[in-house]
């Protein structure tokens, strides 16, 4: 058993989910942010890998005082758990998302990673070893269903994206497509990492709805099991 995953990203008019040097840019608008506040309150737990961390450092909380005191009500914890995929053990200890706001942390890393840097992360998070050497993605989402997640958000990145793709993982995927050409062929995409071969390995989608949305365009999508 496993949670349900949903995607949750804001793209460019090309598909770029950030600039060549990895940059973040503002996208979307604040409605769509309060969609993805809205969203975020909604689950259990909210992934990202280790690259989003390093250029980002977002604490993923959820911002709104109504929606944190309304999960307190419906005995939650103020935010979800928040889980960094980092199989080589990067994370920085001063990272935001081991510090800001109350609530449980994940750091799921690899039999790799050195027991000194596991012993620097432990302080601040749970840490959960999946794979030899990059996270086993199918186990860890076990091992969170087992922990009591059943839905998780996944705010990216692509090499994140792509690995949940390719092991089938996912279940529905929100796309915020903005109003802007970012280019470059070097710059991060909604799904990176091997990419799949041949056609019949493609995972296919259900188109539920299109929404027009702050400058640009909301499209959620099912994916066809």
């Amino acid at each position: 058993m496993r949670p349900h995953v949903l995607i949750n990203v804001a793209i460019s008019a090309d598909g770029k989910l950030s600039t060549r040097e990895r940059r973040q840019v503002k996208i979307s608008g604040r409605t769509d942010f309060e969609r993805v506040d809205h969203l975020k309150a909604s689950c259990d737990a909210v992934m990202v890998g280790i690259g989003t961390v390093l250029a980002d450092d977002p604490s993923l909380t959820v911002k709104s005082a109504d929606l944190i005191a309304e999960r307190v009500r419906s005995g939650k914890p103020e935010h979800p758990v928040r889980i960094v995929i980092d199989s080589r053990g990067r994370l920085p200890p001063d990272a935001k998302i081991l510090h800001k706001g109350l609530g449980k942390r994940i750091v799921a890393v690899t039999e790799s990673v050195s027991p000194d840097r596991i012993s620097v992360l432990s302080p601040y998070a749970d840490i959960i070893l999946a794979g030899s050497r990059q996270v086993d993605l199918e186990i860890l989402l076990e091992r969170l269903y087992e922990a009591g997640i059943r839905r998780l958000m996944v705010e990216g990145g692509g090499t994140l994206i792509w690995g949940l793709f390719s092991a089938g993982l996912v279940d529905e995927i929100s796309t915020f497509v903005g109003n802007m050409i970012i280019g470059g062929k070097d710059a991060p995409t909604l799904a990176d990492g091997e990419g799949f071969v041949t056609e019949n390995h493609f995972p296919r989608l259900y188109l539920d709805s299109v929404t027009p949305l702050d400058e640009g365009v909301m499209i959620h999508w099912k994916v066809i099991k």
